[in-house]
């Protein structure tokens, strides 16, 4: 279908879009973000890569009961065990939060030395209906805050969701924001060859639509609408592994977080 006629199609739909969107925000199951610390180590031994994840629910680990079945510490673990070393991670994530409230984050809060950002973020810019030009360059402002306060030398921007396979929400606002997802999708593949240290992935769960009277999904949290420990679990190996063959190698040495700190710390002037 062209863009013409679905934005048509689409406008049409409105009112029944917003009565529809209007009961599954009443209805809905609220579960609450994972349990546990937003920073750590995963591993052993000599730091082999310091990742920072920045996010929405899905990055703050909704659908999972504490950070290490979610995507932070799954990832975090995946790489340690490819890396064969420790693996230094932090956490910027909230539910609710758009690509515009997490570039507030990032550029407010305080953030450890990173080699490497991975987002979680698009989909309440879809359900906010937030143009894709606007959104990518609200994109671009987060990784240039990221690199600036952080350091981070790649960015892997994972897609949006399979909105069109969530189980429980209605049709049309399924296929609606199923429609607009991709076409966010689609715009950011384009959008990161743009530059070498950005990277896209497509979020590699296909949650299969439960026949009718069953509203339970293997990979899908209970609320229908987040990834459950498996969905996490197959995320974070996706990642692991794209960042391990092909990020690590084009990364520069670095030293150990906990060092540079100690090195910071020693380098500044006594009062005397």
């Amino acid at each position: 279908m062209n863009s013409g006629l679905f934005k048509a199609i689409k406008f049409l739909l409105v009112p029944v879009l917003l009565w529809q969107g209007r009961q599954v925000r009443r209805d809905a199951l609220r579960l609450p973000e994972a349990e546990g610390p937003r920073e750590g180590v995963a591993g052993t031994g000599k730091v082999r890569l310091r990742i920072l994840i920045v996010g929405d629910s899905s990055a703050a680990g909704v659908g999972a009961k504490n950070q290490i079945q979610a995507l932070a510490g799954r990832l975090s673990e995946a790489l340690s065990q490819r890396l064969h070393g420790a693996v230094v991670w932090q956490l910027i994530a909230r539910s609710g939060d758009s690509t515009r409230t997490s570039l507030a984050a990032v550029r407010k809060l305080s953030l450890h030395p990173a080699d490497v950002m991975v987002t979680a973020l698009g989909l309440n810019d879809v359900v906010s209906q937030v143009p894709v030009a606007r959104w990518l360059a609200q994109l671009d402002k987060l990784d240039r805050a990221a690199t600036r306060r952080a350091g981070i030398k790649h960015v892997v921007h994972t897609g949006i969701p399979p909105v069109h396979a969530f189980p429980l929400l209605p049709n049309p606002l399924r296929w609606v924001l199923g429609t607009d997802a991709q076409a966010y999708n689609q715009a950011l593949s384009a959008w990161t060859e743009q530059w070498p240290e950005r990277w896209w992935l497509p979020v590699p769960i296909e949650p299969d639509i439960p026949p009718p009277g069953n509203d339970s999904s293997v990979l899908m949290a209970e609320d229908g609408f987040h990834p459950g420990p498996a969905a996490y679990a197959m995320w974070a190996e996706q990642l692991a592994g794209m960042i391990v063959r092909e990020i690590v190698p084009r990364l520069p040495a670095t030293l150990p977080t906990r060092r540079k700190r100690r090195e910071a710390q020693d380098t500044q002037p006594l009062d005397l």
